[in-house]
């Protein structure tokens, strides 16, 4: 069904219409009848958070690239629109056909966060698609989700098809290019198709998996079947300068909120810290040369006309060739005036040199990530940096010019006190002190800003099995930040506790969670991580009326012996690895990043490679 007719009566009724119509530069359109196989991207929140995503875009010009495929896009649309289209009897669609999603072979999700999830369900159901995958029909599209959450499939199995764990692009069309196959060879039947799929590196078909639990609620057992793997093992791509690339991005008609050309430095991370999921997810570490960044990076500018490129990694300073990749981009981008944007520089290795090279670029605010006030609490969370670090990074940018310095740390870490806490506000006024000790000052006055986010212990971490600390305990350390801060010169923010706790519950959630979010969503649960919208005890209630306890999941600390619910998802560092990190931790002893020395974490088994090396 083609919406086209029925859409344009509502446009001028929403907000931003410009998120519903496509048509954009450089969007594709082809030719359904010489299409093999039709897939839905979708991205479970709005057009312009969406569009920003640098994963979707990468998937969409891989697909795309082949002449019998066909990728289109699909953002869930604000409550406004989707009101209308309820009223008008209008199916969700996608921006390059406007065709409904019930006509896609293939729907794709992709989970970046936990609190999407009520949206991916909200979505099938406005496409006329079941959201149970028990009770949808043999003709309706298959549907997979992929990304960082699918660290933990568990509580989407109900809803969920298969789970791409690891890398997207090489999977992706493997399962295009099996539904083109079994559509052509006539052998294609969705449990015929999902049997063959599980037999794909890095797919997880839950429907094979039979899970039981023991009296207290713990999982017993994960039981394959039909002869799906007992393990799944995370697929990754082995060379990122060898890897598909888009040369060009689509150009909304709006701003989204990253509007600029965007270069993948790198996937994966040395360091190791010991909250971050992503840093083990998407381990090892893989870097592009020097000269492939720049060429792409020239490619999209043109493409696009974009003034702005940002270069994107979990930490871009730790390139092992940075200084090399930063004077290529930066003369480029210096030469043609286009603003770069410089995210997840370290505290460690920031140097005059590379300060230097920042300044070039802009000069607006730098920003950092301590993760904690004092040195114990940096040891537990192996986050590898001192203080000494941080004062001689505050330093350098005081003197190169700059006056504002953002700081990110977490409250309600593993073995952490109110002092702890007070620790931040302490470590903020210390920053300040320094501005006002220099000689020479820059004219502008100094502002320390500290966004103080809640911990939340996630799957595949040597956190996964720590409690999540209580509403009460969470307050009450975020009273004691405030307390510890006495100057203008330093303004705080931090995270909800609610939308955190039931984040920790999400996160290392099994699949009797299904039920839950079922009955939130059914209650109206939607667009759960905007503070307008997002109900606390909705979700209690959900939670209550499935049987299900929150502690059970959120703040109860798990035996390292327990079976997890993601211990039959092999992300490719092991347990063993996790738990020697929990009880260093535990002792607030630091492990070297994996420059320094291999921690033995077991990622090197990922690589094509047989040199028995995981980093450059």
């Amino acid at each position: 069904m083609n919406v086209k007719e029925q859409l344009e009566p509502i446009l001028l009724k929403v907000q931003k219409p410009a998120r519903y119509i496509g048509g954009e530069l450089h969007s594709v359109v082809k030719n359904k009848d010489e299409i093999d196989v039709r897939l839905a991207l979708c991205f479970p929140d709005t057009y312009e958070i969406g569009m920003s995503h640098l994963g979707l875009k990468i998937l969409y010009n891989i697909v795309n690239r082949d002449p019998h495929f066909w990728a289109e896009r699909v953002y869930a649309p604000w409550v406004d629109c989707e009101e209308l289209m309820r009223k008008r009897h209008i199916p969700l669609y996608a921006l390059e056909s406007l065709d409904s999603l019930d006509e896609f072979d293939l729907i794709g999700f992709s989970l970046q966060y936990e609190l999407s999830y009520t949206n991916i369900l909200n979505m099938l159901d406005l496409a006329g698609i079941n959201p149970l995958a028990s009770e949808r029909k043999e003709d309706d599209p298959i549907i997979i989700a992929g990304g960082p959450c699918c660290a933990n499939p568990e509580p989407l199995a109900d809803f969920i098809d298969l789970f791409q764990i690891g890398d997207g692009e090489d999977m992706l069309m493997d399962l295009v290019r099996l539904c083109q196959e079994m559509k052509k060879d006539g052998t294609y039947s969705k449990s015929a198709y999902l049997k063959r799929a599980s037999q794909i590196g890095g797919v997880y078909v839950p429907s094979l998996y039979d899970v039981t639990y023991n009296e207290d609620g713990t999982i017993q057992a994960v039981i394959p079947k039909d002869g799906a793997p007992a393990k799944v093992v995370k697929r990754i791509v082995q060379n990122m300068s060898e890897a598909p690339y888009p040369d060009t991005f689509i150009v909304p008609y709006m701003e989204t909120v990253h509007d600029r050309a965007v270069v993948e430095v790198m996937r994966g991370c040395i360091r190791g810290c010991r909250f971050c999921q992503a840093g083990f997810f998407y381990r090892p570490l893989r870097a592009k040369t020097p000269d492939v960044l720049c060429g792409q990076a020239k490619v999209l500018c043109d493409s696009t006309g974009y003034d702005e490129l940002s270069l994107s990694s979990l930490s871009t300073s730790d390139h092992p060739q940075v200084e090399e990749m930063l004077n290529k981009i930066i003369d480029y981008t210096a030469d043609k005036k286009i603003r770069l944007s410089l995210p997840s520089l370290r505290v460690d290795n920031f140097s005059e040199s590379l300060m230097e090279k920042v300044s070039r670029i802009y000069k607006t605010g730098l920003t950092f990530a301590p993760e904690a006030g004092n040195q114990r609490m940096r040891d537990v969370i192996n986050k590898g940096v001192n203080e000494e670090e941080i004062m001689n990074t505050c330093r350098i940018a005081f003197q190169g010019g700059y006056t504002s310095v953002k700081l990110y740390f977490m409250s309600s870490l593993p073995t952490e006190t109110e002092e702890d806490v007070r620790d931040i506000g302490r470590l903020a006024q210390r920053i300040v002190d320094i501005y006002f000790g220099l000689e020479k000052r820059p004219k502008k006055m100094v502002n320390v800003s500290i966004s103080v986010a809640v911990f939340v212990p996630k799957p595949d971490t040597p956190f996964q099995w720590v409690g999540q600390d209580d509403f009460e305990t969470v307050e009450r350390k975020q009273a004691a930040l405030l307390d510890s801060i006495h100057s203008r010169k330093i303004s705080v923010a931090w995270h909800d506790v609610h939308t955190s706790v039931l984040e920790g519950v999400i996160a290392r959630g099994d699949r009797r969670l299904g039920k839950a979010i079922y009955l939130a969503w059914k209650a109206g649960a939607v667009f759960d991580s905007w503070s307008e919208c997002f109900n606390f005890d909705r979700w209690m209630k959900a939670l209550s009326d499935a049987g299900l306890d929150p502690k059970f999941y959120a703040s109860r600390t798990r035996s390292v012996d327990e079976i997890l619910p993601w211990d039959h998802i092999d992300i490719g560092v092991s347990k063993a690895f996790f738990k020697r990190e929990w009880e260093k931790a535990q002792r607030a002893e630091v492990t070297k990043n994996c420059r320094e020395q291999c921690a033995g974490c077991g990622a090197v088994k990922l690589l094509d490679r047989k040199d028995g090396v995981c980093v450059e």
